[in-house]
C-alpha cells in the first residue's frame, strides 16, 4: 500500500449517481446555481446556509410546515434562528415508512434475537404513545430511560417524541450515583429501566439500582423485560409497573403528532461528567432531524432499505445519530453487549448475516480487532459493506491501513468527530473525495469548520482549535437549569468571541482533509509546545507490546513533562529494552518532543461509558487533585493506579 496514493476513490458510478451527487445537481437546477466541483458546492452551502438548509428540508421530503424564512441570521451566532415559523414533528418523520419489511433488527450478544417491521414499530409506538398521554406526559416533559440499545428504546424514544415530550437516555451499566447525576437534574415525570442485561455472556443484575433510582426520582418507573423478570421486580419498584401492564389498556390506533416549533426541544443528551457534574446539553426536534437527514442521506449515502449499524449504548450520541436512520427508509441493526462475546467476530457475523451497507464503530474497536489478529475480510462475506465509519477517538493512520488490508479493501473508511455538543458531526466522510491514510476526508456541508492558531486567525499546515464560525441547526437549544446561559457561553464562546470553539486540537491536510490531534483541554504543553496526545498513541499503540496508552503533561520543575502510562498486553512486561524502543519509535514516529520523560505501565486505563479513555481525570489524580465525578467511568476503580507513584517524584 503505497503512502503517496489514497486508500480509496470513489468510482464513477458514486460521482454521478450516489445521493450525494443527485442533491448537488438538483441544488444546481433548484437555487440556478454552477457548482464547478464539490468544494464549490461546500462554499455555497455555508455561504448560502437559508438555501442550503431550505434544500435540505425539500429534498429530503421532511413532513411538516417549513415556512417562509429558512434562516433568520443575527451579529451573534447565538442570535440565529433556523425555520423560525417551521413546524414539524421529529418522529413522524422517522416513522413514515409502514409494512412488513423489517425496520428494527436485533441481538443481544448471543442470548437474545429479534426484529420489529415497520408495521410491528408504528404499533408498538402507538400503544406507547396513548400511555404516556395517560400519565400525563406532554410537551416539554422529560422521559428518562436507563436502557440497553434495544428496539424498545427506540420505539420509546419516537412516542416520547411524538407529543413533544423530552426524551434523556444513559446505559444500564451506569452505577446508581452516575444516573441521578444525569437524570436528578432534569426532572423527569417517567423514569424507564430494563430488568437487567448481557455483557460478557453474563446477565448482569440490576434490580438494586433500579429500586434506588426510582424512589429517588419519585416518579412512575416502567420495567422493560430483556434479561431477568420485570413481573417480579416491578412490584418491589416504587411506583413500578411492567411495559407489559402499561401498555395493557390501549390497542394500536392510527398514530397522531404533536407538530412544534423547530426549536422545540427534543433530546438532553450529558456531557462526560469527568470533570464535575455532567452538563445537561439540549438538542432541537428540527436542528436534530435536518443535521442527521444531511449526514445520513449524503454524507453517508443511505437509501431506503439499506441496513445501517453503528456499535453504541445509549449513553453515546452515535445512539441518537443511529436512531435517525430510520428518517430515510433505513433498517436499523442494534447490537448490545460485549463486542468481543462469545469472540471478536460477532459483529462481524452480525454485519455477514444481515448484509450491512453501513458499520459504524470506534477507533478503539479497529485497532483491538488489528491486535486480536482476526482478518474479517477473509473470514466473512461483507460484500454489501460500501462504507465503514470510526469515532470516538483519532482512528491512526495503522488503523486506516489495516481496515484495508484486515476488513474489506474496497470500502469507503470514513473517520468522522463532532460530539454530543452537536449531536452530530462537524468533520465526516464525503463519497465525492478520496480516501487517504489518517485523515478525515474534510467537513460537513453547511457548516464554516476552520482551524484557528491562538490569536484567532486561520491556519493551514499547523495544528490549531477546531472552530465553526457561523451558526448551525444543531447547536444547543439551551443547557438545561442554565437560565441566564453563561455556562452555554462559557462551554463554546469563551476562547474567541463570537465563535464556536469545539475543544479539538486539529489541522488541514494538503489534500483538504483534517486530522485531530486529540482533545485540546488534553494536549501538552513541554517547553511552551502544543502537542496532540493522538500522535503518540498513533505511535506507541501500534506496537505488539501495548494493548493501550495514555499520555498526560505533568508539572514539573516550572514546565510540564510527558509522562506515559501504557497497558501492556498479555505475557509482555516493560524492561529498559521496550522503554527505548517506545521511545525511539515516538521520536523517529512523531518527534522528540513527543518522547515522554517517564514511561510507566499500569493494570489498566480508565475510560468512560462510552469508552474514552480520560486523561484530565488522571493528570488531576497524579496533582493530587480530586475526580469530581467518577461515576462517569466505567472503570472508576483504576484511577487509584495512578495515586501516588514514586516514579513521578523524581
Amino acid at each position: 500500500m503505497q503512502a503517496d496514493l489514497p486508500l480509496w476513490v470513489p468510482d464513477r458510478e458514486i460521482l454521478e449517481h450516489s445521493p450525494m451527487a443527485e442533491f448537488i445537481a438538483w441544488c444546481g437546477t433548484r437555487f440556478k446555481a454552477s457548482f464547478a466541483d464539490y468544494d464549490a458546492f461546500h462554499d455555497w452551502s455555508v455561504s448560502e446556509r437559508g438555501h442550503f438548509w431550505t434544500a435540505v428540508w425539500e429534498h429530503c421530503k421532511v413532513i411538516g410546515e417549513p415556512g417562509e424564512r429558512a434562516l433568520v441570521d443575527g451579529e451573534r451566532m447565538l442570535d440565529a434562528r433556523f425555520f423560525p415559523d417551521a413546524r414539524l414533528n421529529f418522529a413522524e418523520n422517522l416513522l413514515r415508512k409502514t409494512g412488513s419489511g423489517a425496520a428494527l433488527i436485533f441481538r443481544g450478544e448471543d442470548k437474545v434475537s429479534y426484529q420489529l417491521s415497520w408495521a410491528e414499530l408504528r404499533a408498538l409506538v402507538s400503544r406507547l404513545q396513548q400511555a404516556l398521554k395517560a400519565q400525563g406526559i406532554g410537551v416539554g416533559d422529560r422521559v428518562a430511560a436507563m436502557m440497553p440499545n434495544m428496539p424498545e428504546t427506540i420505539a420509546l424514544m419516537l412516542a416520547t417524541a411524538s407529543v413533544g415530550a423530552i426524551w434523556s437516555s444513559c446505559s444500564p451499566d451506569f452505577g446508581e450515583q452516575g444516573v441521578l447525576d444525569r437524570f436528578g437534574q432534569i426532572a423527569p415525570k417517567l423514569f424507564i429501566a430494563c430488568d437487567g442485561y448481557w455483557y460478557n455472556g453474563k446477565r448482569q443484575d440490576v434490580d438494586a439500582k433500579v429500586r434506588a433510582v426510582a424512589k429517588a426520582l419519585g416518579v412512575p418507573t416502567v420495567i422493560v423485560p430483556y434479561a431477568g423478570d420485570s413481573a417480579a421486580l416491578a412490584p418491589t419498584v416504587e411506583r413500578g409497573l411492567t411495559l407489559a401492564d402499561f401498555i395493557a389498556d390501549f390497542a394500536a390506533e392510527p398514530l397522531e403528532f404533536e407538530r412544534l416549533p423547530f426549536n422545540q426541544p427534543l433530546y438532553i443528551l450529558f456531557s462526560s461528567g469527568t470533570t464535575g457534574v455532567p452538563k445537561c446539553i439540549v438538542h432541537s426536534a428540527g436542528g436534530t432531524l435536518l443535521q442527521h437527514l444531511k449526514e445520513h442521506r449524503f454524507h453517508c449515502g443511505l437509501r431506503e432499505g439499506e441496513r445501517l449499524f453503528y456499535f453504541t449504548t445509549c449513553g453515546w450520541m452515535m445512539w441518537n445519530w443511529l436512531a435517525s436512520g430510520l428518517a430515510v427508509g433505513a433498517t436499523l441493526c442494534l447490537y448490545d453487549g460485549s463486542p468481543f462475546y462469545p469472540d471478536g467476530n460477532v459483529l462481524f457475523d452480525f454485519a455477514a448475516a444481515e448484509r450491512f451497507a453501513v458499520f459504524g464503530t470506534s477507533a478503539k474497536y479497529i485497532d483491538a480487532v488489528r491486535k486480536g489478529g482476526l482478518t474479517p475480510s477473509k473470514t466473512h462475506d461483507l460484500s454489501p459493506l460500501r462504507l465503514m465509519t470510526s469515532t470516538g477517538s483519532p482512528l491512526s493512520p495503522e488503523g486506516f491501513s489495516f481496515v484495508y488490508e484486515g476488513i474489506k479493501s474496497d470500502v469507503q473508511l470514513a473517520s468522522i468527530s463532532g460530539g454530543t455538543d452537536i449531536v452530530s458531526c462537524f468533520v465526516l466522510g464525503n463519497p465525492m473525495k478520496p480516501v487517504w491514510r489518517g485523515e478525515i476526508q474534510g467537513s460537513g456541508l453547511g457548516l464554516a469548520v476552520d482551524v484557528w492558531n491562538d490569536e484567532g486567525r486561520p491556519v493551514r499546515g499547523e495544528k490549531g482549535e477546531l472552530v465553526c464560525t457561523r451558526a448551525f441547526p444543531s447547536m444547543p437549544v439551551m443547557f438545561w437549569n442554565d437560565p441566564d446561559g453563561a455556562k452555554y457561553r462559557a462551554a463554546y464562546f469563551d476562547r474567541f468571541d463570537n465563535i464556536w470553539c469545539h475543544g479539538d486540537f486539529a489541522e488541514w491536510t494538503p489534500h483538504g482533509g483534517i486530522v485531530i490531534h486529540g482533545r485540546s483541554d488534553a494536549t501538552l504543553n513541554p517547553g511552551g509546545v502544543r502537542i496532540g496526545t493522538a500522535e503518540i498513541y498513533n505511535q506507541v499503540e501500534q506496537m505488539e507490546e501495548v494493548a493501550e496508552a495514555l499520555c498526560i503533561g505533568q508539572d514539573w520543575e516550572d514546565d510540564v513533562r510527558v509522562v506515559l502510562f501504557v497497558r501492556l498486553a498479555q505475557g509482555a512486561e516493560l524492561t529498559e529494552q521496550l522503554s527505548r524502543e517506545i521511545k525511539n519509535r515516538i521520536r523517529s514516529g512523531a518527534s522528540p518532543r513527543h518522547v515522554p520523560a517517564k514511561i510507566i505501565a499500569v493494570a489498566d486505563i480508565p475510560r468512560t461509558k462510552s469508552g474514552k479513555i480520560v486523561e484530565l481525570a488522571v493528570r488531576d489524580v497524579v496533582h493530587g487533585r480530586p475526580v469530581k465525578n467518577k461515576e462517569a467511568l466505567a472503570n472508576p476503580e483504576a484511577l487509584d493506579l495512578f495515586a501516588g507513584l514514586e516514579a513521578l517524584k523524581s
